[in-house]
């Protein structure tokens, strides 16, 4: 993989606001293990090697278990999540992978039931903040830092 670009340089005040929301997002309420794997769960999916190497190693230096990092992708067969971080997977999911019914009412309701309303508005930011990372990585082809190592 050949970087295409380094962007930052490019649009720098576009990285300080985007970093903004990433402040937002880390100072939220939401709990650190459940942000890390829905940054992870939405680099997957969009995949970006980058995010998922920078937000998997975030993960692990928090004290995560590599049993649960490498069944984030196969989240709903497996037996190492809590129901708050299935329903954020869930809305993850949904909410990376946008059509015209992929945000049901159903994975509303459930997210809404594990989160209250503002720990779910900082949900659907940290969602939408992941996946505008994600898009500026992998169409430039950014290299993951651990590869660089």
């Amino acid at each position: 993989m050949t970087p295409r670009m380094k962007l930052g340089p490019l649009v720098g005040d576009v990285y300080r606001h985007a970093g903004a929301l990433d402040g937002f997002v880390e100072e939220s309420a939401l709990p650190k293990p459940l942000l890390y794997l829905v940054q992870l769960r939405a680099s997957q999916i969009n995949g970006c090697v980058y995010c998922v190497d920078v937000h998997s190693a975030d993960a692990r230096q928090a004290g995560e278990s590599d049993a649960r990092l490498h069944s984030v992708a196969v989240w709903r067969e497996s037996p190492f999540f809590t129901e708050q971080e299935r329903a954020a997977l869930a809305y993850t999911e949904a909410a990376t992978r946008l059509s015209a019914d992929d945000v049901t009412d159903e994975i509303w309701e459930q997210a809404a039931a594990h989160f209250a309303e503002k720990e779910l508005a900082a949900l659907i930011v940290a969602v939408a903040t992941i996946n505008f990372w994600n898009r500026l990585a992998v169409s430039t082809r950014m290299t993951p830092p651990s590869y660089k190592a």
